[in-house]
């Protein structure tokens, strides 16, 4: 026997929905100004049914988390009654609101041609662990009870549906809570016109020209709440679809959820990528060949780890070993460059570049980054470039500055990638959203707009202050000391030659190598000889 919902227009009703009972939801007593109704439910992780029928169908009913339908009412109609329905055998929490347009007001999902519904307010997302995708249905004009909406091929002069706007509105839950309870509470933010506004960031305006969807990127863990509302600017009246949500990541998997989007391999990385960055951030200048192999292990991991990312179809886990390996390799390699060459503005261009890099994604990671001009791929690069060029130019007459100011700063930002994988932060996507433009050739389309709570500031303040801690400290250690230390390959050259050449010199007279290792290993070979037995010891005599 299905239950009664008694529901009143624009009010939230909570409901638990089950397979075998499904809920009867009625609206009594419509104003007659009330031209149509948008009826929709909502559950965090699984799908509910809404439909016209008891006995739903394909077109007449919709399944999701988030989803609704749009009664359009008759002449005289007062009463209005919908259905709802969870597919699982186990009880669903879900939340229940009806909200009534009038007249002039559009009909979102009214022109719909692609989805299922004749009339269709939902919108549709899909999402993979680099971007997310809305689609939704065009909307048409509003129009009086009795009276049919307007063509929606009617022309595309101002008297059709054609002069209407589409704005996305994104909304983020708050870091690090995926409770039902808050998504529900939330979701009351975005579902009409004015609280959408009110709370809601507006990213992007479509027209009708433009193709009814748009593209983000996914925060995986990060609950997020979009909507669109559809303008008329003819008769200034709006209307909202259906919000929708996601997490970018799954709530009921046993691994890789929600609870814990980070691999284990990944944690162990950044946990010691960390912990030598720490050490970077206030010795690193100090210890100069450790400073060389940081770099170099950043630099050349990063060169591969796009490679073989673009090149092969590897698993993420074998993917971030060869990193590693490649990186110890590209360290190893740029100490024993230094060693041999000791070429110091080399090796600066390659520190300032990695300062360039982190300074030129800090700067696309603000709202600068979202501008139209720069989906254009060939503007981003040729812009980020010189961005990232230009700190190595402003700082060329001051390299040791410019090495202790990379230390700190790149650094001190290995710990904030390293809380990342513990603790959600947007602070990682200053670098993540760079490597999914290079990974993702149509990466550019999506917006990357994250949020900025109480757990970003306090993790930017730290950033800030280990940053600035250790270009102070590194500033005060190498007080008047060398800029940098002298060539070891000239030092070594310089004293074999002082030894070869001075016979006064003690070290003149040590044996070459060849010939201690030889004695080495007579006296080790002296250590297992069996003694002789005793007997006789006297010489002969000749």
């Amino acid at each position: 026997m299905s239950g009664l919902l008694e529901m009143s227009l624009g009010k939230f009703r909570n409901v638990l929905l089950n397979e075998t009972n499904p809920v009867e939801a009625v609206i009594r007593n419509i104003a007659s100004n009330v031209t149509l109704i948008i009826f929709q439910a909502h559950a965090q992780q699984k799908d509910v049914t809404v439909s016209f029928d008891k006995f739903p169908s394909t077109n007449n009913s919709a399944t999701g988390a988030d989803r609704g339908l749009i009664s359009i009412l008759h002449p005289q109609q007062s009463v209005c009654t919908w259905y709802l329905q969870s597919l699982e055998a186990n009880q669903v929490f879900s939340t229940a609101v009806s909200i009534p347009y009038t007249a002039r007001d559009p009909i979102p999902g009214g022109c719909n041609l692609e989805f299922n519904l004749e009339v269709d307010p939902n919108i549709y997302l899909e999402y993979n662990l680099v971007d997310t995708r809305i689609k939704f249905a065009p909307a048409n004009l509003g129009s009086t009870r009795g009276e049919s909406p307007p063509s929606c091929d009617s022309g595309t002069g101002q008297n059709s549906r054609w002069r209407l706007h589409y704005d996305i509105y994104q909304y983020f839950l708050p870091e690090n809570d995926l409770s039902e309870i808050t998504l529900m509470s939330h979701l009351r933010k975005m579902s009409e016109v004015k609280s959408i506004k009110a709370n809601g960031m507006k990213m992007i305006t479509l027209t009708t020209n433009d193709k009814t969807d748009a593209y983000f990127s996914s925060l995986p863990g990060q609950g997020v709440i979009y909507n669109i509302i559809v303008w008329d600017p003819l008769w200034n009246t709006s209307a909202a679809y259906v919000p929708a949500h996601t997490y970018a990541c799954s709530l009921a998997t046993l691994v890789d959820n929600c609870l814990s989007p980070t691999k284990l391999p990944t944690k162990i990385f950044f946990t010691i990528l960390a912990v030598l960055g720490l050490f970077i951030c206030f010795f690193g200048h100090g210890f100069w060949k450790t400073d060389l192999f940081y770099m170099g292990f950043i630099f050349m991991g990063l060169f591969f780890f796009v490679l073989i990312t673009r090149v092969t179809n590897l698993g993420f886990d074998v993917c971030l070993i060869l990193t590693a390996v490649a990186g110890i390799v590209g360290g190893l390699l740029l100490v024993a460059y230094w060693w041999r060459f000791g070429f110091v503005p080399l090796c600066m261009v390659l520190v300032g570049l990695m300062l360039g890099l982190l300074f030129a994604s800090m700067i696309f990671f603000t709202p600068l980054g979202d501008y139209r001009v720069f989906r254009d791929d060939a503007v981003f690069w040729v812009t980020f470039s010189c961005i990232a060029l230009m700190i190595p130019v402003v700082f060329v007459g001051c390299p040791r500055f410019l090495n202790i100011l990379a230390c700190g700063i790149v650094g001190s930002y290995s710990v904030v990638l390293a809380i990342a994988c513990y603790l959600y932060t947007s602070l990682a996507y200053i670098t993540l959203d760079l490597l999914r433009r290079i990974l993702k050739n149509d990466f550019s389309r999506a917006y990357t707009n994250v949020p900025f709570q109480t757990n970003d500031f306090i993790i930017l303040a730290v950033w800030a202050m280990l940053a600035l801690g250790g270009v102070t400290v590194q500033l005060r250690r190498e007080r008047g000391e060398v800029p940098f230390p002298p060539h070891p390959y000239r030092i070594w050259k310089r004293e074999r030659e002082r030894r070869s050449t001075n016979i006064l010199d003690p070290s003149h007279h040590i044996p070459p190598l060849r010939e201690r290792i030889h004695n080495k290993l007579l006296q080790i070979r002296e250590l297992f000889r069996k003694e002789q037995p005793a007997g006789e010891r006297t010489p002969l005599l000749l």
